[in-house]
């Protein structure tokens, strides 16, 4: 059975009044890339840095390698890498210096490691770090990060600011580190990307999670979208139980299916002498975008 390596329990963390987190749970196993995900602010920063131990919780507890993250944040940080969303850095060092720099801090580093990160990520660590773009310093942090032979990654929004191709380059760094069997706790707003990489999943709204589970647990929820074509007219489709959004263009129907009716519907259809069927499982996108439609947020 696998370790656990995060352990969030009835966290709860208030700013005067304002309730930032409202009793969260959370348990993260040793070998898993979890997904944290949220609008801004929902609490996903607040809770990375209860975990970092730059918070300290008003009330429940937050652990990490068993150890709690408030009186035992020195010696956690020497296990974990850690990459923010919004990276500041020191203007007058170069980025090569920097990334060095936080690699000898963690003391468990790999040069060569670093030396490959550089060149996948097409970065020059010799200008001044005050001539860098918003994603130039964004890469400073992963490179730092990713080549720190961590037991646990912290990574905070890690791909604000990379274009598309450094997202594709930073997917397949965390395919590797799944790969090793590394942990990895992923906050992000890219919902392909936590649908690409992450085994688990929590949805946090106004501090409080919502949903927790693999995708292909939470899809439950959701309904399958079916486009088909048949020789034969379909006829009564639209009255069965568990089909929505019944449409017919030209001979091509779409609808919707809940899940726990999917097999039925299919049954049905496949009496008809299907000419084209396409099945499209809901998309993580469809299910936050569930949770979140009436919020009226950004």
């Amino acid at each position: 059975m696998s370790n656990t390596i995060v352990k969030i329990e009835n966290l709860t963390k208030r700013f005067g009044k304002f309730t930032a987190l409202n009793k969260l749970n959370l348990e993260l196993k040793e070998g898993e890339v979890y997904g944290f995900i949220g609008p801004n602010g929902a609490g996903k920063t607040t809770t990375i840095r209860v975990l970092l131990g730059i918070l300290k919780a008003t009330e429940g507890k937050a652990e990490v390698f068993g150890m709690d993250c408030w009186q035992d944040a020195v010696d956690i940080h020497t296990r974990i890498a850690y990459v923010p969303g919004d990276v500041n850095l020191w203007d007058n060092l170069t980025g090569g210096e920097v990334i060095d720099l936080f690699i000898n801090l963690q003391g468990r580093s790999n040069y060569s490691k670093r030396d490959e990160l550089i060149k996948k990520f097409d970065f020059d660590p010799t200008k001044k770090c005050r001539t860098y773009s918003k994603g130039n310093r964004q890469k400073v942090a992963l490179i730092a990060a990713l080549a720190s032979d961590a037991d646990l990654y912290i990574l905070d929004e890690p791909t604000s600011g990379l274009d598309p191709l450094m997202e594709q380059i930073f997917r397949g760094c965390i395919m590797e580190l799944k790969k090793e069997n590394k942990t990895i706790f992923l906050s992000s707003h890219i919902l392909t990307e936590v649908e690409e990489l992450c085994d688990k999943i929590s949805i946090i709204r106004q501090g409080e999670i919502i949903e927790t589970g693999t995708l292909k647990e939470l899809r439950h929820l959701l309904k399958t979208n079916i486009k088909v074509e048949t020789k034969k007219a379909i006829k009564g489709l639209d009255k069965m139980k568990g089909v929505h959004n019944y449409k017919n263009k030209d001979g091509e129907i779409s609808i919707q299916v809940d899940n726990v009716a999917l097999s039925e519907v299919i049954s049905f259809i496949s009496t008809h002498e299907v000419i084209n069927l396409v099945c499209i499982p809901p998309s993580l996108e469809e299910l936050f975008m569930t949770h979140y439609k009436n919020d009226g947020e950004n």
